[in-house]
């Protein structure tokens, strides 16, 4: 199980992993062996709840693939087992990106104060335009 939350956990059986063979930095090495991981989440069949399901769609972005599947590429180090290390932390990251309720927004009226300076200004701005203006005396 990997820990998402207090409340949150998934079972690693529902993570796919696939390794591929990884560009840059290795030398011979990097023709050989496959260290770069592409980490497959399918959202709409995880167990997570599906107000945290909506929001990690939406957080996502680009990552999600048309037919639901979270995919998160990892291949910045040198070795498999820390590639894969890296695309679970990232995966978990932003399932705990998508478990944050968003704050809900009240109803605020500006105070007097405010409205006052608004006014202000407004009049202001408009005696400098009227200024600018010929006079037809």
């Amino acid at each position: 199980m990997i820990r998402i939350t207090d409340t949150i956990a998934i079972d690693e059986r529902e993570l796919d992993e696939r390794f591929v063979r990884s560009s840059g930095p290795g030398g011979q090495n990097v023709n050989k062996v496959s260290t770069a991981v592409e980490l497959r989440f399918n959202v709409a069949q995880s167990s997570l709840p599906d107000d945290v399901k909506e929001r990690l769609v939406t957080v996502a972005g680009s990552k999600m693939t048309a037919d639901g599947v979270l995919l998160i590429d990892s291949r910045e180090h040198r070795t498999q087992s820390m590639n894969r290390e890296a695309a679970v932390i990232r995966l978990v990251a932003l399932l705990q990106l998508a478990a944050r309720r968003p704050k809900t927004r009240r109803k605020t009226k500006p105070g007097k104060g405010a409205r006052e300076r608004r006014l202000e200004s407004k009049k202001r701005r408009s005696d400098i335009k009227s200024q600018r203006r010929k006079s037809w005396d």
